[in-house]
């Protein structure tokens, strides 16, 4: 064995315990470690035991058996029987695999000659294997949850693991019972105001995960208000069956935007503020999966202030109505179609005319002309956002 391996085996016991101290102090999950002696002493041993193990296999590159892997999976198990978050959870494994390295580095400052290729053989065999580790940990880790955690609440943790970039997700998926898909984007669905008990809302979300086989989760609102319903949904999803589905659900005005980015946390972002940009509507009918493309414009005058004033100026003088901004919407949203407009509306084609002129005498604006179209489809959108209130 070369002077690598001897000091990496000599340091062991000191770096394990140097792990421990580590986890105790920087993870509060394992703040009480100090108060249970046994499991401080799992920990330890664990940890002392994988650094051996290092050691005896990474020399001739040998791989971590299925022996290994099972107790590295009963270290998992542990974890999350104790009930550690997927938090601390990803916490312990960033400083337990920053601490491996941070110990060869500075193991390698008193090398022998052959010590180079110790160092790429030690290195060589931490990345593939550690990686085998990590797959076993989150694999016990799981299994606890499997048995312990209600359905909807496993898919919940796997959207979030998937928001979050955690390398359990896979696994999580297979729990679920949920296909991945390659590409993913967010879906986002609006509920500012919902009076109610939100535990209800467990038996919709988990119907509406177990038909479209998306995993997705309520995130409630401030007190007394609605929320939102997050999916992650497959960049090829047709959502607004789903979008639909939850509003008839509720039974109350909802709004949807969907987004897709290299890093889903970021799609996450964009569809949020597209959803706070789409109109709200209570029937499932109206309702469909805004994209950036349907509201870059509110998206752009949400962020200019005096833009948005001179609009909602705008829907102000369409204050006298009656019902204009209904109207408009209801025109904009039949393409300007005066027959399927009127029809929309359960009125006469004269009585739409009618309105139709009213917007231009208190606007000055033809609904149906450039101009209007630029101006007066903002100012309903904006105006059925709640934006103004």
């Amino acid at each position: 064995m070369g002077s690598l391996f001897t000091e990496l085996a000599r340091q062991a016991p000191v770096n394990a315990r140097r792990e421990v101290d580590t986890y105790a102090r920087e993870i509060p999950e394992f703040a009480s470690l100090g108060n249970d002696a046994r499991a401080l002493a799992e920990t330890l041993e664990c940890a002392v035991w994988f650094r051996r193990r290092t050691v005896e296999l990474a020399p001739d590159n040998g791989m971590l058996t299925d022996r290994d892997l099972d107790y590295i999976a009963s270290m998992g198990e542990l974890r999350a029987g104790a009930g550690m978050s997927l938090a601390s959870r990803q916490q312990v494994l960033h400083v337990h695999t920053t601490l491996m390295l941070r110990e060869i580095d500075e193991a390698t400052r008193a090398l022998s000659a052959d010590g180079p290729d110790e160092l790429m053989r030690v290195m060589g065999w931490f990345a593939p294997q550690g990686e085998r580790g990590i797959g076993a940990y989150c694999r016990g880790f799981v299994s606890v949850l499997r048995r312990r955690m209600p359905y909807a609440a496993q898919v919940a943790l796997l959207a979030k693991a998937l928001l979050s970039g955690d390398a359990m997700a896979r696994e999580l998926a297979r729990v679920a019972g949920i296909e991945l898909a390659d590409a993913c984007g967010v879906l986002v669905i609006r509920v500012p105001e919902r009076p109610g008990d939100e535990r209800d809302l467990e038996a919709e979300v988990e119907a509406l995960v177990k038909t479209y086989r998306v995993p997705a989760f309520w995130r409630p609102g401030r007190v007394g208000r609605g929320g939102e319903l997050i999916a992650v949904i497959p960049a090829d999803f047709r959502a607004d069956g789903l979008v639909q589905d939850f509003a008839e659900a509720l039974g109350h005005p909802c709004a949807a935007g969907s987004a897709s980015a290299p890093e889903l946390k970021d799609a996450l972002d964009q569809a949020r503020r597209i959803s706070r940009a789409a109109p709200l509507h209570r029937a499932p009918a109206r309702l469909r999966a805004r994209t950036l493309a349907d509201v870059f414009v509110e998206l752009a005058v949400a962020d200019a202030p005096f833009t948005d004033a001179w609009l909602q100026e705008v829907a102000r003088r369409l204050a006298p109505g009656p019902d204009l901004l209904l109207t408009l919407d209801a025109y904009y949203h039949c393409d300007m179609n005066r027959t399927l407009t009127a029809a929309a509306l359960n009125v006469h084609p004269r009585t739409l005319d009618y309105r139709l002129r009213r917007v231009r005498e208190l606007t000055g604006l033809d609904p149906a002309s450039t101009r209007g179209v630029r101006v007066l489809s903002t100012v309903v959108t904006r105006d059925l956002s709640g934006a103004w209130g």
